[in-house]
């Protein structure tokens, strides 16, 4: 790309974080919060197959840092970002979805987080949760994670507070 190995390195390390972010981005939230062995193995062979393509045939100790460095910059100016922007948040993280109101499911969220009725009961069960017909709200939040509501827990005003 470029004829400095060193800013050539830096500019494919940058390009190589935005992908990486943009893919997993499109990858679900669900995959985020519950890596299996096969998820796992993906990632450690996502991070082999991209190392050549961030350092090419710099192999040095200064390519090494180089890269990282870029790294730990990009990975601090999106944290800045995030914090900073509620917009950039939104589109970089995402918002909580709400799976089931009121005991009913909402199939329609379900099936665009790609999550089943046998994996939200499971989720359920795990926080104790047995009948999703006494549940007032199951929502799956950014990071992949799926928080239970009862009614009296859930925040007056707040955009989850609605009357079935």
């Amino acid at each position: 790309m470029f004829e400095n190995t060193h800013l050539n390195t830096i500019v494919s390390s940058a390009i190589i974080y935005v992908f990486i972010i943009a893919a997993l981005r499109i990858f679900g939230k669900k995959e985020l919060a519950q890596l299996s062995v096969v998820d796992l193995v993906f990632v450690l062979l996502i991070s082999n197959a991209v190392q050549n393509s961030m350092v090419g045939s710099d192999d040095t100790l200064l390519g090494g840092i180089l890269a990282a460095t870029t790294l730990f910059i990009l990975n601090k100016l999106f944290k800045f970002f995030l914090y900073k922007s509620e917009k950039f948040h939104i589109l970089m993280e995402g918002e909580p979805v709400i799976l089931v109101r009121h005991g009913k499911m909402n199939k329609k969220q379900m099936k665009k987080n790609r999550l089943n009725e046998r994996e939200l009961k499971e989720a359920c069960r795990e926080q104790g949760e047995g009948d999703l017909s006494q549940i007032d709200l199951v929502i799956l939040e950014v990071d992949g994670k799926i928080s239970i509501l009862k009614d009296e827990k859930i925040e007056k005003g707040s955009r989850f507070d609605v009357k079935p």
